[in-house]
């Protein structure tokens, strides 16, 4: 990569790259496991750039009973629990920590999905499952994509990895950065836990090949069953000084639940959801290489961000309306038809 195109190249970009490869090359820790990927995801305090989802492929197989939608926490509460014959309610899921009204309400979105029965007799609601949410995540590996390493963005990288290593959510944690040459990698002489991998990505100007990423530094399984610390507030003075420091533990119970919710997520979005949020519906949005696609703005000569790719955009300019009429095979234009090659390819990695 010239040094043009790694100025030009955002980080959006590089991590739809990392995306990819991670679609197409990552090697599970068991062989036979299936490989999901997603983007921006995680806890309300803590978003990874890229998650990697190893997953047992009969496990995942079954998965797809339950629709192409996630099943948020209140859902997953009723289908993991619903019991095989008819049982009121209360009766049949955990006593839980809110109001009875809304685990009703959430028995009544399971039925409307389809994933659960419902009905009422003697003027109580009861339900019976109508399959067995399978067990079909086997481990969650996350990344953060950093492709520049200058000063504030290694000492953020450096805190937020330790707080990932301290809580243990995933399996593994990663650092993606942009491999420059150098006899000695930079991500290596930053101060980031030796818990956390670091992978060297290079690539092409164009970006249409991510390449084979170098190893730099193999991580160390994390703890995922124990409980993990969840670090509050560090000295400002950083380094070995721990005496201010605030944390609490973080119950395995509650990183078991988390896991789970933020592996429907990514059964649900993948990582080509960024067609949600931008504008192919611009006559300048392509996608380059649709095997494995990066937007592209032909106005700009380059690969637009999620941001800059919106109808504030000075070069944004909305497809004809004819274009929109045509027929087969540009039924809705050519942004409506990139997007069902989206989905489609989002369907193909869950089934």
């Amino acid at each position: 990569m010239t040094e043009r195109a790694r100025e030009r190249e955002p980080e959006f970009t590089f991590e739809l790259r990392v995306c990819r490869w991670a679609e197409r090359a990552w090697e599970p820790a068991r062989a036979d496991s299936a490989v999901l990927v997603a983007r921006q995801l995680g806890t309300r305090d803590r978003r990874w750039d890229t998650i990697v989802i190893e997953c047992d492929p009969e496990g995942l197989e079954a998965r797809a009973c339950f629709g192409t939608e996630r099943l948020d926490s209140d859902l997953l509460g009723v289908v993991r629990n619903a019991p095989r014959e008819w049982s009121w309610y209360r009766e049949a899921l955990p006593e839980p920590d809110y109001p009875w009204r809304y685990v009703r309400e959430a028995v009544h979105r399971a039925a409307d999905r389809g994933i659960v029965e419902s009905r009422k007799r003697d003027g109580r609601i009861e339900l019976r499952r109508r399959w067995r949410y399978p067990d079909w995540v086997r481990r969650i590996v996350a990344i953060e994509n950093k492709p520049d390493l200058d000063a504030s963005a290694a000492r953020a990288l450096a805190d937020q990895t330790e707080r990932d290593v301290a809580l243990a959510l995933a399996d593994e944690v990663w650092v993606a950065t942009r491999r420059t040459g150098a006899s000695v990698e930079p991500a290596l002489l930053e101060r980031l836990p030796v818990e956390a991998g670091i992978l060297a990505f290079d690539g092409s100007e164009s970006g249409d090949e991510t390449g084979e990423p170098e190893v730099v530094w193999h991580p160390r399984s994390l703890a995922v069953p124990d409980p993990g610390t969840r670090i509050l507030d560090r000295p400002e003075g950083g380094g070995h000084d721990r005496s201010a420091a605030r944390f609490e533990y973080a119950d395995p119970d509650w990183k078991a639940e988390k896991r789970l919710e933020i592996a429907e997520r990514a059964y649900e979005r993948g990582w080509r959801s960024y067609a949600d949020t931008m504008r192919p519906d611009c006559r300048h949005f392509e996608l380059r290489e649709p095997a494995g696609p990066i937007p592209w703005c032909a106005a700009k000569g380059r690969s637009p961000t999620d941001r800059e790719c919106s109808g504030s955009c000075p070069a944004f300019s909305p497809e004809p309306p004819a274009w929109r009429t045509r027929g087969w095979p540009i039924d809705g234009g050519p942004g409506k038809g990139q997007k069902r090659l989206l989905d489609r390819q989002r369907r193909r990695r869950r089934e």
